[in-house]
């Protein structure tokens, strides 16, 4: 009983927690998403496609980088109820 309960105690707090693989994924599609706005957004602005695709190039680098590690940080921190 007592190692019954200590298993699903462990089980329960591993879901609660993203795994590093599911936080590589997420990067990945948000960033999709948000590239393909900054890039129709620069568009609008400066009506030249070439710069709106380098603009989006050099923001999805930065920004996969900067979410992963925001993600990480977050699923490391400890809420208390």
């Amino acid at each position: 009983m007592l190692v019954d309960s200590l298993v699903k105690d462990k089980i329960e707090d591993a879901r609660k927690v993203d795994s590093n693989l599911k936080s590589l994924l997420k990067t990945i599609s948000w960033r999709i998403v948000g590239t393909l706005d900054t890039m129709v957004i620069s568009y609008i602005i400066t009506g030249n496609f070439a710069t709106a695709f380098s603009i989006g190039s050099v923001e999805v680098v930065t920004k996969m980088i900067l979410y992963y590690l925001h993600e990480r940080v977050w699923a490391s921190v400890k809420v208390r109820r």
